[in-house]
């Protein structure tokens, strides 16, 4: 974005729902005691509110991502108020945190998978990134492991989709070769 001034290439959607994930994870990481989930997913929230930011900045439209992000954050205020307030038994307020944090992971490793209609239609994975994709193959396995490890089956199952989605996208990488692309690009010109 730094290097184009421009947002074109870039989706919102991932990164707005997974400084939302981060969010999450965090508040459940704090509540069960779990210094890594808080540390983890307190470093996320930074790095993903300062991608945000930066997003802002070159989007020439801030309306339409303001809405987004407002909308989002009520949400999260609106769960963290329901969480915190409203359900006081600790064990009943764990599992429901763990199920709406699960729910935020899933949509956050589908939400990339928005334009795969588009990817098809044209051919090109020009939408994609490929370094995302291997990042997040490689987080969705470790958080799948760790969940594994802990016997924690909101932080296991949710990432699954996680490792599925980055092999779908890095199966669009091989089948739409960068060569594809460029004879995208050529056509359009």
């Amino acid at each position: 974005m730094r290097t184009t001034r421009s947002v074109d290439s870039v989706q919102f959607l991932p990164f707005l729902t997974t400084d939302i994930n981060n969010l999450s994870w965090m508040s459940y990481g704090a509540l069960k005691g779990d210094g890594t989930l808080i540390f983890v997913n307190a470093t996320g929230a930074v790095l993903q509110t300062a991608y945000i930011l930066v997003y802002l900045h070159y989007c020439p439209r801030k309306r339409p991502v303001l809405l987004q992000t407002a909308t989002l954050l009520g949400v999260l205020l609106l769960g963290f108020g329901y969480f915190w307030l409203l359900v006081p038994n600790l064990e009943a307020r764990l599992r429901q945190l763990g199920l709406f944090c699960s729910v935020f992971t899933i949509s956050m490793y589908l939400s990339p998978l928005a334009d795969l209609a588009k990817i098809i239609q044209t051919r090109s994975t020009q939408r994609l990134s490929f370094p995302l994709t291997i990042a997040t193959l490689l987080t969705s396995a470790s958080w799948t492991l760790y969940g594994f490890r802990r016997g924690d089956p909101y932080i296991m199952v949710p990432n699954l989709p996680g490792v599925l989605t980055s092999v779908i996208r890095l199966w669009l990488f091989w089948k739409y070769s960068q060569e594809q692309d460029r004879n995208h690009l050529l056509l359009q010109t």
